[in-house]
């Protein structure tokens, strides 16, 4: 059960010289601060192998801070000076996190802390399992007050590999003191999902089979793999996006209503999609790989062109799903999932196509087409809504036109937060709603377990493109087009 308010406590960042903890947590925690939102009193010690003392890791953060623009050098000084401290984590083995222990023990009593730790691994995968059994066997995984553990994606490669890593978990610490992450599950848009469709009566009453032709989910890059190529070859689009982003939004948009909204309640109802959807076959999957290609003008390098890339590589850097949900409400209804880099937008949003009147006197003689109406979500960017539906253009003629009705937050609310404001707010508080929970996680990997094992071969397209010409087809054998704004 999540605390009324939250309380102050050590925050302890494993990774925070990393990029991570630099450019999204850092500033995510000093907008907190400035909002009021950080209790008061709280301390950041971040703990990392380079052997650098507070004074250096506090001027390094200034400077990440400036450049991220969070705000004016005097206040992030003084912020630095008051909250941020450093551990040098330079022997992992049990005499390093015993050192660990002391360090906290003591800053805890300088500050006038209670006990209360959050520990987050801002790390790569590899190094999730060696901190992990470091905290436990180091008695970290229990404090005066409480403790949580938040565990950065990617979360496992594979199914087993994530069974292990929960099973490590578990060996030291309660699943209610386990906070999986996926920063997506922190937008403003992704959240409201559950409000959009279970606070409308009139959206709900349309949100199934008898109303719905199909349903699209993209979440489209336009920059390639920039600085992320060593991480990016080893994992690809389907473990890097689909696995975690994509399928969570899949869950949101497809659960059942909830019988409350306790956490556990709205997890239960994303674990029941998870196991209603049919098994994906190899000819239900698309991988691509951008090649060389323009943008602007200028010339864009294909993947294999990116430093360190193997000329014969085949990561996929594109994904293109078509699945069904084998339950009441969407039986029989396709689900089309998209997501890749090196595309001509940057874009998240989930389509719904609504099926065409059984009867439409406009199309007796093929010349008044309607189009189905369609409901669009917009995660990013210009976050909001839109509904698409058919207006009689004025005049005696009947003809038909394609009209939407808008809802833009930033119209109405302004800026919005980040997600990881959000998450990082709601695992101080105690409230797992927003994190993923172990048998989530698991269900996700075993879902696409046979593809991962035997990858489709690899299909190409020039950078600045929707992908290869195969994703086309995929989506029209089963009477989809993709999207193309």
């Amino acid at each position: 059960m999540a605390s009324a308010e939250a309380k102050a406590h050590l925050f302890v960042v494993f990774g925070a010289t990393g990029d991570l903890f630099q450019r999204k947590l850092l500033p995510s925690l000093y907008r907190l601060a400035t909002q009021k939102k950080l209790p008061v009193g709280s301390r950041i010690l971040g703990v990392a192998r380079h052997p650098l003392d507070d004074a250096t890791f506090r001027a390094n953060a200034v400077k990440s801070l400036l450049a991220e623009s969070a705000g004016t050098e005097g206040d992030l000084r003084a912020f630095c000076d008051s909250t941020l401290f450093y551990h040098a984590l330079t022997d992992e083995t049990a005499t390093g996190f015993g050192a660990l222990r002391g360090r906290l023990e003591t800053l805890e009593k300088e500050q006038g802390l209670a006990g209360d730790r959050l520990f987050y691994l801002a790390l790569p995968l590899d190094g999730f399992a060696p901190t992990i059994q470091g905290l436990g066997e180091a008695g970290l995984h229990a404090s005066p007050g409480w403790t949580r553990v938040v565990v950065e994606k990617p979360f496992g490669r594979d199914l087993a590999s994530a069974q292990q890593l929960n099973g490590l978990l578990r060996k030291y610490f309660e699943e209610s003191q386990i906070f999986r992450i996926d920063h997506y599950l922190g937008k403003e848009t992704v959240q409201n999902l559950l409000v959009f469709r279970f606070a409308n009566m009139f959206v709900e009453s349309l949100w199934n089979r008898d109303r719905i032709a199909q349903v699209e989910i993209t979440v489209a890059e336009r920059l390639g793999v920039e600085g992320r190529v060593h991480y990016y070859d080893e994992s690809g689009a389907l473990r890097d996006m689909v696995q975690n982003h994509v399928t969570q939004i899949l869950t949101l948009v497809a659960m059942e209503p909830p019988a409350t909204r306790d956490a556990d309640s709205i997890r239960n109802e994303k674990v029941k999609v998870l196991q209603s959807i049919a098994a994906i076959r190899p000819d239900d999957v698309v991988r691509g790989q951008y090649t060389r290609g323009e943008r602007d003008g200028q010339p864009v390098r294909g993947y294999r062109e990116e430093p360190d890339v193997a000329n014969d590589s085949t990561t996929e850097t594109f994904v293109a799903i078509r699945l069904k949900v084998d339950n009441w409400r969407w039986h029989g209804i396709p689900f089309f999932l998209r997501t890749g880099k090196a595309l001509p937008a940057k874009s998240s949003r989930v389509i719904l196509t609504f099926k065409a009147p059984a009867v439409s006197f406009f199309q007796e003689e093929g010349e008044y087409d309607a189009n189905p109406d369609r409901m669009t979500i917009l995660i990013q960017p210009d976050e909001g809504f839109e509904l698409a539906f058919e207006v009689k253009v004025p005049g005696r003629e009947i003809r038909v036109q394609t009209e939407r009705m808008r809802f833009h937050y930033a119209d109405v609310f302004g800026d919005l937060p980040d997600g990881y404001e959000t998450l990082l707010v709601d695992v101080m508080l105690g409230d797992p709603t927003l994190f993923v929970r172990a048998d989530e996680v698991e269900g996700s990997w075993k879902l696409y377990g046979s593809i991962l094992a035997n990858p489709p071969p690899v299909a190409f397209y020039a950078a600045n493109t929707w992908g290869p010409v195969e994703a086309k087809k995929l989506a029209e054998e089963w009477g989809h087009r993709w999207d193309r704004s």
